[in-house]
């Protein structure tokens, strides 16, 4: 039997949720875990999701920005949200859902995008940002026996060379700085989680999960980053049985600029 989890940055999901019920009906992923919904608790659109067979919802959202939910086929337990930098900001939310005898927590992650200057003297959008990958380094992917983790979310950063379409082009951008790609890296190895991702396609493959609106052409232009992220507890890596990366996505009517990654396990 496989299981699979999608991670998506919708970029409102109320404009968005036409393409996400297109996405559901085509996909069927057993849990879709949102970032960047852009609305209140009471403002999310509850009932489409009920009606597409997913009655088990969290939310954890802010008027007008940011925010985060999941949506399952299967009973989510423990509603988890954490502060980040104490500033009140919906970035967070965790649950535990079970598959047969495994219990997983399931980590959804919406870290800050960091503004466009990479120096936090001057940018304090950016300053934030380094301080919230700094506390995500504390979050380990094994915190007590028994139950295992998975990590999704867009994490608005690319850390390796062929996460984005230019290495050395974008050493000064931010999403690809050094600053950035080693705080990630960091928070992956003092966590002890592993990168589903590039398990299942090679470092020296270019992988993107982002396209900019500003491209006349972004298909013709391919100038991708990997932003969005699927990882997990390094007991949970021989049960992946694929990754997609749905980059047609982008090309849907009133695309989000992020497309939907789905990780598929065999339990």
């Amino acid at each position: 039997m496989t299981f699979s989890i999608t991670t998506w940055n919708i970029n409102s999901v109320r404009l968005r949720m036409p393409i996400v019920e297109q996405f559901i009906v085509r996909h069927k992923p057993d849990i879709l875990c949102l970032q960047e919904i852009k609305c209140q608790e009471p403002e999310f659109p509850l009932q489409p999701f009920k009606d597409l067979g997913y009655p088990h919802v969290i939310i954890h959202g802010q008027k007008g920005y940011h925010g985060v939910a999941i949506a399952s086929k299967v009973p989510l337990l423990e509603d988890h949200r954490q502060n980040y930098c104490n500033v009140g900001d919906a970035r967070h939310i965790s649950a535990i859902f079970e598959r047969g005898s495994r219990r997983i927590r399931l980590h959804n992650f919406y870290v800050p995008a960091g503004g466009d200057a990479p120096d936090r003297s001057i940018n304090p959008k950016f300053g934030h940002k380094l301080d919230f990958v700094e506390e995500m380094k504390a979050l380990k992917a094994d915190p007590m026996p028994g139950i295992s983790s998975i990590l999704v979310g867009d994490l608005n950063i690319a850390p390796l060379e062929h996460d984005v379409w230019s290495h050395k082009q974008m050493l000064k951008i931010v999403s690809h700085t050094p600053v950035e790609t080693s705080g990630l890296i960091e928070v992956m190895q003092k966590g002890g989680w592993l990168d589903l991702m590039r398990q299942h396609v090679p470092e020296t493959e270019k992988l993107y999960t982002w396209w900019s609106y500003r491209a006349k052409d972004w298909l013709a232009a391919d100038k991708g980053r990997r932003l969005d992220h699927i990882w997990s507890s390094p007991d949970l890596g021989p049960f992946l049985e694929r990754i997609d990366v749905l980059k047609e996505a982008r090309g849907w009517n009133q695309p989000s600029d992020h497309v939907p990654v789905t990780a598929v396990f065999k339990f």
